[in-house]
């Protein structure tokens, strides 16, 4: 037997009931937050975790390495906010030197990468995600409740400027608030080198009655192409996410959807999330988790909890507008998008 052979052999993989391999942990550092956006958390706020509650850079790059001699080759650093923690340099740096992980990104609102897009780079991030919603100012402060929009411009301006493998934006498309800026949105991708991905407004820890107001569709981009004599393309982009991706004809950038309400991508979901204070989700709708904190120290067991809940991982989420009251066998997730990790 070859040595390629052997390797192949001795390869884990992560692989639930219904056949899906998962190689992706997004993976949440932190529930704080400098930003208030409506679709991640009350306006009042949330009681943030203690520090001591949250996984210190230790625990998380063991929870990265065992993960990975499971089968985990990509990992995504969420919050909150990642870059408000002081050690996330020593964090990254020390997932992207475990052997096994291939592809190391950030979600982010923007607002620190002036001063520490370089630093990120070095410490062997990626790609990046930066969240933008509207590129009016005074709709930005108030989708934020409270950003500045020309902090996050220059985030994206000095994101650019360093080399990443992927810049994407993750537009958050809410009826009544930012859907009439579609195509501002996809005018952008004409001119700049990023993929805009627009995502659908989803039931986290929201009540219905104000989810169903805010829910829009997201396939009016292509109408809007239509309208304005855009030819566009479906494109293949390399990536951890579940977007569906198109190119407008000659332009530097794309712009992808992200539609888990209107039309499920269940079936090919590749993700597990842990939560800032160290709970396996394997999806994000359900209230199911696992803490994993307790197994740091023992591999055995960790990797025990880690099958348990793929086993238990259901076929699809089941948020879809028609969907919400028919669920009896499980309750949604008590957790808002901040405490997730999206």
């Amino acid at each position: 037997m070859t040595n390629a052979m052997l390797i192949k052999k001795q390869e884990k993989t992560l692989q639930d009931r219904f056949g899906r391999q998962h190689d992706y942990l997004r993976l949440s550092i932190t529930d704080r937050c400098n930003l208030r956006c409506v679709y991640c958390m009350p306006e009042e706020g949330l009681p943030f975790f203690p520090h001591e509650k949250v996984l210190s850079a230790t625990e998380i790059i063991t929870l990265v390495k065992h993960f990975a001699k499971m089968g985990i080759k990509k990992v995504r650093l969420t919050g909150g906010e990642p870059l408000l923690r002081k050690d996330i340099l020593e964090i990254a740096a020390g997932i992207k030197a475990i052997d096994e992980i291939e592809d190391l990104s950030v979600t982010t609102n923007g607002l620190a990468l002036p001063r520490m897009a370089a630093d990120l780079k070095k410490a062997g991030v990626d790609r990046l995600n930066i969240s933008l919603d509207t590129f009016d100012a005074k709709k930005y402060h108030q989708m934020t409740r409270g950003g500045k929009l020309e902090k996050v411009l220059a985030g994206i301006d000095a994101a650019s400027q360093q080399g990443f493998k992927a810049i994407k934006l993750n537009t958050v498309v809410i009826n009544g608030q930012n859907q009439t800026e579609l195509r501002d949105f996809l005018r952008y991708t004409i001119t700049q080198p990023v993929n805009v991905r627009f995502i659908e407004f989803m039931p986290i820890a929201s009540q219905k009655k104000n989810w169903t107001q805010g829910y829009a569709g997201v396939k009016e981009v292509f109408t809007i192409c239509q309208t304005e004599g855009w030819a566009y393309e479906k494109l293949t982009l390399s990536g951890n996410g579940p977007s569906e991706n198109y190119q407008i004809k000659g332009a530097k950038g794309s712009f992808g959807l992200i539609h888990p309400v209107s039309c499920q991508f269940c079936e090919s979901c590749n993700r597990l999330r842990v939560t800032a204070d160290g709970c396996l989700k394997s999806c994000l709708y359900w209230a199911d988790e696992i803490n994993l904190r307790n197994k740091l120290d023992d591999a055995a067991a960790f990797e025990a909890a880690v099958v348990t809940a793929l086993n238990d991982k259901p076929e699809n989420h089941q948020m879809a507008l028609d969907e919400q009251e028919k669920v009896k066998e499980r309750q949604p997730t008590w957790r808002h998008m901040s405490q997730i990790g999206g």
